[in-house]
């Protein structure tokens, strides 16, 4: 789990290293960069998989030179067909194995990964760069390219230094829908995202930069699984147990962390199959209706863990709020993002590698949302004449929760409500929200096949667990130097979770039905026989007590007209709903804050660079 850096474009030695210090929080064990022709490559290196300095990066394999921030947690296998093939070996690294497996299979070796990655291979002699994201995007890449000049990073802060960079309003608008921004924008018009499960070669001679998508999830095929539930629950297991068993790989210390919900204790028990006494870590929080700790705490004692409760205050919280920018590159919405800071801080005390339990929801449909979504369905059934009435009606309500649902009904179809609700639906405070949805992902609804579960499911996964979670785990992780693998997101799990039955994955409104079945098996049922509760932190109630004045000192007129594609008048209106308790408007609010912070921290750096 590393930071990595490279361009074809000339700085001076103080601007390379400043580059590669901006994110020096990612890899705190080693900073280096080289120059190989008119080529230079940087990284900074979290040791986790031979620490030896012999791994250490930009690392030469033959007439090659890679950068890799990552884990490609099949490195052994696929180490040994390689010898086979007659590669030799000089470190115990994954990274030498990936690049005997560029060298073995070209391009096509991504497709032998296994792992959560983002590298960049400069092949000397071919004069190209080569690199790719994971299928599922846990790792970020960046690029900036004009013809001859082509720059990527870990993150894309490190490519604005030195360079002249303009905001991209159309992301910006993007983020104040989605809560973040979409791929293939960052915040910057001259910055782009490389997508997940994509590969591309930039040939330094031409200058010309071609890209391919080598990995898709396959949900709308017609290939359902055909096997019974028992034979599916079965493999489904074997699965489980291998994509746990080599994220254990590590010559670091290791725990789990451990909410109390399905998919973490289905992690950490099959994890305490393999390790005694695993470490598991949780997040507490006074506030009722949002504190799981003590479901956490049950679970951890049921399987002899050695557990680690950490209580998150307002003052904790605030303390995070106040400095997010510094955390996060480009605008991020997330709250859950906070409990996420707090964790990753307290766990790097006791260990440097924690698995998750990411990515159970999306695949297996663990969300509310599907539930209200498919009844909601129903009401589609009438003509867009009626629900606008429905709407019209539920508008007269004193209650904000039936004017939303008025405004859900009202839309024009079912994937539009789908896109729009994450953002809250109300968009009155944006000027052209429509523009934001119009994002390639939108096309997984305009298939023919599929269901409308699998339809969420597929959309999820190419949107909210790409943009958001991965976002929010990448960030909040690195910003303290702990490396997070979700065994869940195994595209082996994805891949499997994509072909079976509905009602393998919900079933008479038992969500998430297999894989609870599985986690029965280890832990009893009566331990989960609750509601489900989310990640998150008790951000509205903050926001009307304790931060109310930070709220209203930074949403002032003055700033609010500094930020792009948003109606003032309007806006200032839903901050007073929300102080008045009339309609909750943490979710607006908070993206209000983070963008705020997210200008005065360019700012910042800016002015900090004017004084390197």
């Amino acid at each position: 789990m590393c930071g990595i850096y490279g361009s074809t474009v000339f700085y001076d030695d103080d601007v390379v290293k400043a580059k590669l210090g901006r994110v020096g929080f990612r890899g705190p064990d080693q900073s280096n960069f080289e120059r190989v022709e008119s080529v230079v490559l940087g990284h900074n290196r979290l040791a986790i998989v031979d620490l030896d300095k012999r791994s250490d990066q930009p690392f030469s394999y033959k007439h090659l030179k890679i950068v890799f921030n990552g884990e490609i947690y099949n490195y052994l296998s696929l180490r040994s067909k390689l010898k086979l093939l007659g590669h030799a070996f000089f470190t115990e690294s994954d990274t030498e194995v990936l690049a005997a497996a560029y060298l073995e299979y070209g391009e096509l070796c991504v497709d032998h990964f296994n792992g959560m990655f983002a590298f960049v291979i400069y092949d000397i002699k071919k004069q190209i760069f080569f690199g790719g994201r994971d299928r599922l995007g846990k790792k970020p890449l960046y690029y900036a390219h004009n013809g001859l000049n082509f720059e990527f990073a870990s993150q894309p802060s490190q490519i604005t230094i030195g360079k002249n960079v303009n905001l991209d309003e159309q992301a910006i608008n993007e983020f104040f829908v989605w809560g973040y921004i979409p791929e293939p924008r960052s915040a910057w018009k001259e910055i782009k995202k490389i997508k997940a499960g994509y590969v591309f070669n930039y040939h330094l001679k031409t200058g010309v930069l071609c890209s391919r998508k080598y990995w898709d999830i396959d949900t709308l095929n017609s290939n359902i699984y055909n096997g019974g539930y028992l034979n599916a629950k079965d493999e489904l297991e074997c699965l489980l147990t291998n994509a746990v068993k080599i994220r254990m790989r590590a010559d670091v210390r290791l725990g789990v962390f451990l909410s109390g919900g399905i998919d973490s204790s289905l992690i950490a028990a099959i994890a305490s199959k393999n390790i005694n006494h695993v470490k598991t870590f949780c997040i507490k929080f006074n506030e009722k209706g949002f504190d799981e700790s003590l479901y956490a705490s049950s679970i951890a004692n049921y399987l002899k863990t050695d557990h680690h409760t950490i209580e998150c205050n307002p003052d904790d919280g605030i303390s995070l709020i106040k400095n997010f920018g510094e955390y996060y590159d480009e605008p991020f919405a997330d709250f859950s993002a906070i409990p996420s800071l707090l964790l990753s801080k307290y766990t790097k005390q006791h260990v440097t590698v924690a698995l998750s339990g990411d990515g159970g929801d999306e695949c297996f449909y663990g969300y509310a949302r599907y539930k209200r979504i498919n009844m909601v369905n129903h009401i589609y059934k009438y003509p867009h004449s009626i629900r606008k009435i429905m709407n019209s009606i539920m508008q007269l309500s004193p209650n904000y929760q039936h004017k939303l649902l008025g405004l859900g009904v009202a839309k024009t179809n079912i994937k539009t409500l789908y896109a729009l609700m994450f953002g809250g639906l109300e968009y009155s405070w944006l000027t052209q929200p429509e523009k934001a949805i119009d994002v390639p992902f939108m096309n997984v609804w305009n298939s023919k096949s599929g269901s409308l579960l699998q339809k969420m499911s597929a959309f999820d996964i190419k949107t909210y667990l790409n943009g958001d979670i991965n976002t929010k785990v990448d960030r909040a992780f690195m910003a303290f130097a702990v490396e997070a693998r979700a065994p869940l997101m195994d595209y082996r799990i994805v891949e499997f979770a994509q072909h079976l039955p509905d009602e393998f994955k919900s079933y008479k409104g038992v969500q998430k039905r297999i894989l609870k079945d599985i986690l029965y098996k280890y832990v009893p049922s009566q331990f989960f026989e609750r509601p489900k509760a989310g990640f998150t932190l008790p951000l509205s109630n903050w926001l009307k007590h304790e931060l109310k004045n930070y709220v209203l000192d930074e949403m002032s007129i003055t700033a609010l007209k500094n930020i792009p594609g948003i109606n003032v008048e309007r806006t200032v209106a839903i901050i007073q709903q929300h102080m008045d308790g009339k309609w909750n408007r943490a979710s607006q609010i908070w993206k209000l804050l983070v963008f705020t912070q997210w200008l005065k921290n360019q700012k910042s750096n800016e002015l900090h660079l004017q004084t390197v």
